[in-house]
């Protein structure tokens, strides 16, 4: 079967709750009131991740510019994670909040500790934290959609969350495109229990993925 066959009925089985079976804990109801108190910041620390999740996509096509598949399905994610930069910059500016920089919070460094730098390891790893970055992403827009108290911004929210669910599912499908699926399974379930415990205790300052 074909990637791009997997990927359309992946798509059809997406889930349409906030669950996400790839990640091993839930995010804490502390987060969420952290974030509710802070929406401002965290509309700011959303419109960096898209930019970042845009650069990543890029970074696997400048990686690995000769894995066809990778490629078509990446420039697709980069060309959207761009889109979705740009619909919370016009949040941003709708809100009058400055598009200046944020000191990320620790997650995305500490799960980049885990990659292993040698090929094909390399792919394997990063195609999977991707995934669960996605994962977690779904999981919180999630959660700000149902309880976010401004009904325009929670829809707005909500309607971003299905593709988060999408990427994820694009990077899990690819992982298991390139590498056996065991091997897979096996590595996934190790990081995601790394990335659960980097978000096991709340970080001050109030990001999406803190």
């Amino acid at each position: 079967m074909s990637l791009n066959k997997c990927t359309n009925i992946f798509l059809m089985l997406l889930p349409t709750t906030t669950k996400i079976n790839i990640i091993k804990e839930p995010t804490s109801s502390a987060w969420l009131t952290q974030a509710l108190a802070n929406l401002e910041t965290i509309l700011l620390d959303h419109s960096h991740c898209e930019r970042k999740a845009a650069g990543v996509a890029l970074n696997f096509l400048f990686r690995y510019p000769s894995y066809q598949d990778l490629v078509r399905q990446l420039t697709a994610i980069a060309r959207e994670e761009l889109e979705h930069f740009e619909l919370v910059n016009q949040w941003l500016e709708r809100l009058n909040i400055p598009l200046t920089a944020l000191k990320p919070p620790p997650y995305g460094a500490l799960l980049k500790e885990q990659v292993k730098p040698q090929e094909p390891e390399r792919l394997l790893d990063s195609l999977l934290i991707s995934a669960l970055i996605e994962a977690r992403s779904h999981e919180r827009l999630g959660l700000l959609a149902q309880f976010c108290p401004d009904p325009e911004l929670a829809s707005f929210y909500r309607g971003l969350m299905a593709c988060e669910a999408r990427h994820y599912g694009i990077y899990w499908l690819l992982a298991n495109h390139y590498f056996d699926k065991d091997r897979v399974r096996v590595r996934l379930d190790e990081l995601a229990v790394v990335e659960s415990q980097i978000l096991a205790h709340l970080h001050h300052e109030p990001r999406i993925h803190s």
